[in-house]
């Protein structure tokens, strides 16, 4: 297990602050997203160049750390089309530079049917599913000019909101380049958390060779809702996802998500722990 952190989750916007205090964690990647971790030079769609992504990445390579994934959660599904096509143009851009950074996946969730983002069972209709599809081909298409992966997260806020749903988003694109980022912690509801073991072998039965990097985070339930909470305080079966990960993919990059100062070295030591007893 190769075990990072979203660069955004630290109190830093300077690249060198960034990769310095990664590798003082003990954490070997990061996720970077970059219009949530950089504020002092421009990240819009439009800025991005060889010479920026090597500049960036030559930064993290002087501290040992790698970029496992480009962040670029875009509402793909965004009901304005010319705001969507401008979402979906900057994540093309992304893709384009992806390999100047030394990273191979640009990852985002498929999105929200109304503008403003949350939870909503508008989201789960055959009609945003499909938009999902349309979205999510467009991309594929570009991935597949640079050899790149779409990294895409399901989650019970969006229109991937199930494991079965997601293999048949694999199933209708077809594409190589379309890969998951799995995070066991967004599948989570009220109505499946006590029997955890059939959400993760339901979703390593049907996606679990196409997943290439994993998200770590925890949940309690708390006034019959699940809430988020930082890595090891809640009641997430790392045993079962680490047991996994062991026999099926090893050198994973498994990266700390929702896990902010004071917990990230208590969250690092607690995956850790649970990878070794798994």
């Amino acid at each position: 297990m190769q075990l990072g952190i979203r660069a955004h989750d630290l109190a830093f916007d300077q690249l060198d602050q960034i990769a310095e205090t990664v590798a003082a964690k003990g954490v070997q990647c990061v996720q970077l997203a970059l219009a949530k971790s950089i504020q002092y030079m421009s990240t819009a769609t439009g800025s991005l160049s060889p010479g920026y992504a090597k500049h960036i990445k030559q930064t993290f390579d002087k501290y040992g750390v790698n970029i496992a994934i480009l962040g670029c959660y875009i509402n793909m599904i965004h009901p304005e089309k010319q705001q969507r096509d401008h979402l979906l143009e900057r994540f093309k851009e992304h893709l384009r530079f992806a390999r100047d950074f030394g990273c191979s996946i640009v990852a985002s969730e498929t999105g929200n049917v109304y503008e403003k983002m949350g939870y909503t069972e508008d989201n789960f209709t055959e009609a945003a599913f499909q938009q999902v599809v349309k979205s999510v081909r467009v991309l594929t298409d570009e991935a597949e000019k640079w050899g790149v992966i779409v990294g895409i997260e399901g989650g019970v806020n969006h229109p991937i909101h199930t494991p079965e749903k997601m293999k048949r988003l694999l199933d209708e694109i077809d594409s190589s380049q379309l890969q998951v980022i799995f995070d066991p912690a967004n599948f989570m509801s009220p109505g499946n958390c006590q029997d955890q073991a059939a959400v993760f072998q339901e979703s390593f039965a049907l996606f679990g060779d196409r997943i290439v990097a994993v998200h770590a985070k925890d949940f309690i339930l708390e006034d019959h809702k699940v809430k988020m909470v930082p890595v090891g305080q809640g009641q997430l079966r790392y045993d079962l996802l680490f047991a996994w990960i062991k026999k099926h993919k090893p050198f994973i990059e498994v990266l700390m998500e929702n896990t902010k100062e004071p917990y990230i070295d208590e969250g690092r030591r607690y995956l850790q722990q649970m990878y070794r007893e798994a």
